[in-house]
C-alpha cells in the first residue's frame, strides 16, 4: 500500500518503522518545521523528520497541515 505518513513526535517513529517493515511504500512524510532548541537555539528537526532522513524517505515540512 502507498502511504503518505503525517506525524512529528517520538511516539510516531515506531509506527513509521513498522509500516516499512511490513512492506508498505511510504511515498511522503509530512511533519512540522524544525524549531529552535537548546542553549544555542539551533534548529532541531522533529523526531519523525530525523527518522525519515535516516531512512531516505522524502520529507515535507508544513506549519499547518490543514492550510
Amino acid at each position: 500500500m502507498r502511504i503518505v505518513y503525517m506525524g512529528s513526535g517520538e511516539f510516531g517513529c515506531e509506527t513509521l518503522r513498522r509500516l516499512l517493515e511490513i512492506g508498505h511504500d511510504i511515498v511522503q512524510v509530512i511533519t512540522q518545521p524544525a524549531r529552535p532548541a537548546g542553549r544555542g537555539r539551533h534548529l532541531m528537526p522533529t523526531p519523525i523528520a530525523r527518522l525519515a532522513q535516516e531512512l531516505s524517505l522524502p520529507v515535507l515540512e508544513v506549519a499547518n497541515v490543514n492550510a
